[in-house]
Order: structure tokens, then C-alpha cells, then sequence
């Protein structure tokens, strides 16, 4: 059950041509660190779905609404990880990954579950 103080938000990234088992094998591989920022920073539930049929990563993310994500590019571990996964990702000046947050345009909750924002 998402209760109220969470929040979903959804954006897309893209892969550099041929990156996608590498990208796979690296995330499969993810350090406990980086793990824990992430929790930290009020994430609860984070996904990432590639679509087969072109290089569109889509990202899921269930957060407190009071989250701290934007403190994470801050954070030693998160620069790390984007500077070692620049090289399959398109990516920002910075390394950090180009990301397009996509609009939710329908959602469907059980009548036990609380919608997510």
C-alpha cells in the first residue's frame, strides 16, 4: 500500500547503441553504498524497464514527498556511479544521466492501495 506520504514519479533515460547487457550487468552489481544513499534519501521502491525494441530505459521511483533526492548529486558515491556508467548512458555535462520525466496520464489503484501521486 503506497499511504499518502509517498509519491511515484516516472522519467526516461537512453542507452548508448550496444550498452544494454553491460548496463545490466553493472546495475546486477550495484554497490551497497549506493544502495543505501538511496534509501536514505527517502527512496522506497526504485525500477528500471528497458524496452527491448530501442535503447529507452523507464524509471520508477516510489519516494517520501519529504525525500532528499536532491541531495544525492552531492553525494561522493553518486558521482562515482554516474561517471562509471557514462560510458552506456547518454548523460549531462556533469556525467549525470539525461533524464526526461515522464507525465502520468492514468493510474489504477486497488480500493486498498492509496493512489500514487
Amino acid at each position: 500500500m503506497i499511504s499518502s506520504d509517498m509519491e511515484t514519479i516516472a522519467f526516461r533515460m537512453l542507452l548508448r547503441t550496444g550498452a544494454e547487457k553491460e548496463y545490466r550487468r553493472r546495475h546486477d552489481e550495484i554497490w551497497p553504498d549506493l544502495e543505501a544513499e538511496l534509501l536514505a534519501a527517502g527512496i522506497h521502491d526504485y525500477r528500471i524497464f528497458r524496452d527491448p525494441e530501442n535503447r529507452c530505459l523507464f524509471a520508477v521511483i516510489t519516494r517520501e514527498r519529504s525525500h532528499r533526492m536532491d541531495e544525492l548529486p552531492s553525494k561522493p558515491v553518486v558521482r562515482r556511479w554516474w561517471a562509471m556508467m557514462a560510458d552506456l548512458m547518454m548523460t549531462e555535462a556533469d556525467l549525470s544521466p539525461s533524464v526526461t520525466v515522464l507525465e502520468q496520464v492514468f493510474c489504477l489503484a486497488a480500493p486498498d492501495h492509496d493512489p500514487p501521486a
